[in-house]
């Protein structure tokens, strides 16, 4: 059971860092409402744990954290929803002029897998290291390094920003 006083300060905390930490959650899920879920549980958890929190300096990361367990584990016990056929469905495009380039951004960040979301919310968005996601997701550098790899190539095949290998360029002959 919290003090009182523990309690105003874990308020304050929330009211100061809970647009922060709804970003990052909504880049976690892809989703505002999955967001919203996602920050709750992990700030049930933190506050379950507030006063075993020496450092509080560190809230946020223990906030991310958690909210990256929480994610990995709903992502891990859900069921395939894809399956194979036989017809490829019918594609539909939407017009570019529709939405800005953060609506599309998010839209391309919400078709990834949940680990390369993940991986690349925290390497491009919470400027974590290689090192410092491979603790978080559990996973080798290596892996960190080819998932940021691979999930960089399609977020530019969807966005249409691939780029051409350069020509190579020679200085002119005399």
């Amino acid at each position: 059971m919290q003090t009182a006083s523990e309690e105003e300060e874990f308020r304050a905390y929330v009211q100061a860092r809970g647009p922060a930490l709804l970003r990052a959650a909504h880049q976690l899920t892809g989703h505002p409402l999955d967001a919203e879920d996602l920050l709750q549980n992990a700030l049930t958890k933190t506050y379950l744990a507030w006063d075993r929190i020496q450092d509080r300096g560190a809230l946020d990361g223990y906030v991310k954290r958690a909210m990256v367990n929480i994610n990995i584990s709903q992502w891990r016990r859900r069921k395939v929803e894809e399956y194979p056929s036989e017809e490829l469905p019918e594609v539909t495009c939407e017009s570019e002029a529709q939405g800005e380039v953060h609506e599309q951004l998010d839209q391309a960040l919400s078709n990834l897998p949940a680990r390369m979301r993940a991986a690349i919310v925290l390497r491009y968005y919470e400027d974590l290291s290689e090192r410092e996601i491979a603790r978080t997701l559990g996973i080798s550098v290596g892996t960190v390094k080819s998932t940021v790899s691979r999930a960089m190539a399609k977020l530019r095949g969807e966005l249409g920003t691939e780029t051409q290998p350069a020509a190579e360029i020679r200085p002119p002959q005399p």
